[in-house]
């Protein structure tokens, strides 16, 4: 990549917070998803992640479109380098790919010290204790119900914390399975984030009778950026209070 990068347009929610948080000033763009932190300044909303405005985009004349491989869809990242846009495309499959990744876009593509608030995420994680194993269904959806599979970074942070995920041996990453045989699954609880899909304690639980439902934050769980440094603590104690239940 030549020159400074002075202007740019993120896809990912995850990757606004990153670089928001130790860059502030350099975001051009966002989508209409990205919600962290609460105020992104002059930051232009291009749409959402699965159907940015391209031709707005190319408007911004960013030096850099920075997009993940699962979150945003090839033929919009084909027709914003068409446009002659440089587009910095990541992979986040597990945590350590996550640290790197991070590294990757705001160190060596944005040319900035390493942030302190990443050193923290990596030596919070490196501090985590997992809870006594707990088998556990993580649904990301209902109607229809989706489930966490293999291979998935939101399945990495709950493996580090002692919940061993019922699915993660599935063929497929995001499987549908029907409600009656996960409830069925014999498995110690169900693990509820509140997005993408937003279960909440009236929205989720009712599903699972007899089964302890945890509800934990989907930033905590979900997104690789700031909140990685506090997720330990705040997955732990949710998973810890449903076990209690």
């Amino acid at each position: 990549m030549g020159g400074a990068v002075r202007r740019v347009v993120s896809l990912v929610p995850s990757l606004t917070e990153a670089v928001a948080v130790s860059a502030p000033g350099l975001l051009t763009g966002v989508t209409d998803w990205c919600t962290h932190p609460a105020d992104l300044g002059a930051a232009v909303r291009i749409g959402g992640t699965k159907n940015p405005d391209v031709r707005r985009i190319a408007e911004l004349r960013p030096d850099l479109v920075i997009a993940n491989e699962e979150e945003n869809r090839a033929p919009d990242l084909a027709a914003l380098r068409a446009a002659g846009l440089e587009v910095l495309v990541t992979e986040v499959r597990d945590l350590p790919q996550a640290l790197r990744e991070l590294d990757r876009v705001l160190v060596g593509a944005l040319g900035l010290a390493r942030p302190l608030w990443l050193t923290d995420a990596e030596a919070a994680w490196g501090r985590a204790q997992p809870l006594a194993p707990l088998r556990a269904v993580v649904p990301i959806w209902r109607r229809p119900w989706m489930v966490l599979g293999r291979d998935t970074f939101a399945g990495d942070l709950l493996a580090r914390l002692g919940v061993v995920n019922a699915y993660a041996g599935h063929a497929e990453r995001y499987p549908r399975v029907p409600v009656a045989e996960l409830a069925g699954s014999g498995c110690d609880l169900v693990v509820l984030p509140d997005e993408p899909y937003r279960f909440t304690a009236a929205d989720g639980p009712e599903a699972f009778p007899g089964l302890p439902a945890a509800l934990v934050s989907g930033r905590h769980l979900t997104w690789y950026g700031p909140s990685l440094a506090e997720a330990p603590a705040v997955l732990a104690s949710a998973l810890r209070a449903a076990a209690a239940v």
